[in-house]
């Protein structure tokens, strides 16, 4: 009896246990089931145009560098010559030297002055431009010391929202040429970059809503990366709404989770 008590417990726990088994599995098993749609997305960038404006301890930083560089440099040709032609000019009110009258045509002190007038004329562009003004998000001559970023408004199940460019990826083409396609599609041929290579910076996944799925149960997109060409036009197409923002501005424009996966990959 207690040998059949025993053998009846054993077939028991093992019952439960391949119960339990089965069950932790399934999901294991269902996750790997399901399917998703690849997407290539574009971080197009346009770099900065003018220098950072200097900080306090930059600027007193590199005052001293000018100085110490002042004061132990050789004198240039210029002063060589500037030099020369003031002891020239002595000799001959001194009658001790007779020189042409050509030689002192145009000396270096008259270079000189022809030099600050030209500079005193001189007005820098300003940095901040009269798209900074009127905040034009849509325009390239904004935030010059900053880099901007590109978004187009997509539509994602029944919303809009401003996003990196991105495209499913079709049969045949490798992701880089999704994104490449995909960048074509939204900006046309007047926006022109320079991919940084084949493979991507970045990722992000989401799921699609419960209502909103046929196939695929969300989507993986997969980043590249870009830079706008100097000789680059802005978007010329009026039917595309887009955006050039900074790096603050993407922070409060995307949505934090989307945000935190492309801020991995922002310089």
């Amino acid at each position: 009896m207690r040998l059949l008590a025993t053998r009846s417990l054993l077939n028991v726990t093992r019952l439960l246990s391949a119960r339990t088994a089965t069950t932790q599995a399934s999901p294991a098993a269902t996750q790997s089931e399901q399917k998703w749609d690849l997407y290539a997305g574009v971080l197009v960038e346009r770099l900065p145009i003018v220098t950072k404006t200097l900080e306090p301890i930059e600027a007193k930083f590199k005052q001293m560098l000018d100085q110490i560089e002042l004061e132990k440099s050789l004198k240039s040709n210029h002063e060589l010559r500037k030099e020369t032609e003031k002891q020239q000019l002595e000799l001959l009110k001194a009658g001790k030297i007779d020189l042409d009258s050509e030689a002192l045509k145009q000396t270096a002190q008259d270079l000189e002055d022809a030099y600050n007038e030209e500079f005193a004329r001189f007005k820098p562009a300003p940095r901040v431009t009269e798209a900074d003004e009127k905040n034009d998000i849509r325009s390239l001559d904004r935030k010059l010391e900053e880099t901007l970023v590109l978004l187009v408004e997509q539509k994602l199940g029944s919303k809009s929202h401003y996003l990196l460019p991105q495209g499913l990826h079709k049969k045949g083409e490798s992701m880089r040429q999704t994104a490449e396609r995909t960048l074509k599609e939204y900006c046309g041929d007047s926006l022109q970059v320079t991919f940084y290579g084949n493979a991507p910076v970045g990722f992000y996944k989401y799921k699609y809503p419960a209502n909103a799925r046929s196939e695929a149960t969300g989507a993986k997109v997969f980043f590249f990366r870009s830079v706008l060409k100097d000789s680059s036009a802005n978007i010329g197409s009026s039917k595309v709404k887009y955006q050039w923002l900074s790096q603050e501005e993407l922070k409060k424009q995307l949505q934090q989770s989307y945000y935190q996966s492309v801020s991995q990959f922002l310089l």
